[in-house]
């Protein structure tokens, strides 16, 4: 072959050859920020701390590169040696603590005794790259000296369990029917988010506890994903309590099989304590819909379903449409519950009415409508 003609396909073999790349190269690219959109909010977190540079070492000039990795050390330091003064309480995942990170950066941290596990890291790095307003994030985490560490950004304001039925002496805070349906939709937000991921994430542990409010008294879900975690890491499964978790759907314990739509009765019962200011372990023993309605409609007819602080600060109209999207939020079987996606639509219908009219009508009633007209 002519040298002319040697060198034109060569130089032809290249091209194609370098074409190719380049149109791997962009499936790739798409395919994988394809599957990072799908599990990041377009709002991303309310918290700028979140989205910080956290490798260690301190900023970078790349993007945040997974979750950050502490040692036990800085952890201790954190925490005052994990004294007990900066004790939170105690979650699924083990005891929860505050801490002050060097930088200055407030963080809440939950300790567990366990080994170090390749695919607790693989499971906190996904979990890490959800983002979304209404989601607590999980910044890093640590695995040393026979204990596993997560930390996460640190909300103010605690869980909306404390504000509602609060045992300490001083009094708890008041929060009137607007900031509820505010605190019910940001919640629903979060769950929603979570059921639409691929593949979906079923909390499978959602309840009062685990909504905190931040400085705005924005609701933000807690410990997504660590349901699922503790059933990786765990050689016998997920570990049990021996108290009765009222939040649980009677169908899925029954079964032992959990589903979104167990996380949608679960998010009914985180209703109606927003409703009564009261924990739910007077709805424990309902397992139909029959005992469920007996219950509530029996309740209001003697004027005692709706938290007595809520008085003068909500319509009839608002809290009868919010009383029955929680008892369909629990209705039995669970085909017949909405999807977290139509909670949130429907959350957002009584929200805007209820903001207009009370805007028109001043203040709302000390009153509701009985039972026997809520279910005609």
């Amino acid at each position: 072959m002519p040298k002319p003609s040697a060198a034109l396909v060569g130089g032809a073999a290249g091209a194609l050859a370098l074409l190719a790349i380049i149109i791997a190269f962009v499936w790739f690219c798409r395919a994988h920020c394809k599957s990072f959109s799908n599990r990041t909010s377009e709002t991303g977190s309310s918290d700028p701390s979140a989205i910080v540079e956290w490798n260690r070492g301190g900023p970078s000039s790349g993007a945040r590169q997974g979750p950050r990795v502490f040692t036990l050390e800085e952890l201790d330091q954190a925490t005052k040696h994990f004294d007990e003064s900066s004790l939170l309480g105690y979650g699924s995942f083990g005891l929860v603590y505050k801490g002050l990170l060097r930088d200055g950066t407030v963080v809440a941290i939950k300790r567990r005794p366990g080994a170090p596990r390749h695919d607790f890291v693989i499971e906190v790095t996904y979990l890490s790259e959800i983002h979304h307003r209404h989601l607590v994030t999980i910044l890093g985490y640590c695995q040393e000296s026979g204990y596993q560490v997560l930390v996460y950004e640190y909300l103010p304001n605690g869980s909306i369990s404390s504000h509602l039925y609060d045992t300490r002496p001083e009094p708890s805070t008041k929060l009137e029917f607007k900031q509820r349906l505010s605190i019910a939709l940001g919640a629903a937000r979060g769950l929603s988010h979570l059921h639409g991921l691929k593949p979906p994430i079923v909390h499978k542990n959602f309840k009062t506890a685990n909504v905190l409010v931040d400085e705005n008294f924005i609701a933000r879900v807690a410990d997504a994903g660590i349901s699922k975690l503790l059933e990786k890491i765990e050689e016998a499964g997920p570990s049990r309590t021996s108290s009765v978790n009222f939040f649980e759907d009677p169908e899925a314990g029954a079964s032992g099989v959990t589903s979104e739509m167990s996380d949608v009765y679960s998010f009914g019962v985180f209703a109606l304590e927003l409703l009564t200011g009261q924990e739910a372990v007077q709805i424990g023993s309902l397992g139909s819909n029959e005992s469920l309605f007996q219950w509530v409609e029996s309740r209001l007819s003697s004027n005692n379903l709706v938290d007595r602080r809520l008085a003068g600060s909500f319509t009839a109209e608002g809290m009868r449409d919010l009383i029955r999207l929680t008892l369909k939020c629990m209705s039995f079987p669970a085909k017949r519950r909405p999807k977290m996606e139509m909670v949130v639509a429907e959350l957002e219908r009584i929200q805007e009415k209820e903001m207009a009219m009370t805007t028109v009508m001043g203040e709302g009633t000390d009153t509701i409508t009985l039972g026997s007209v809520l279910f005609t």
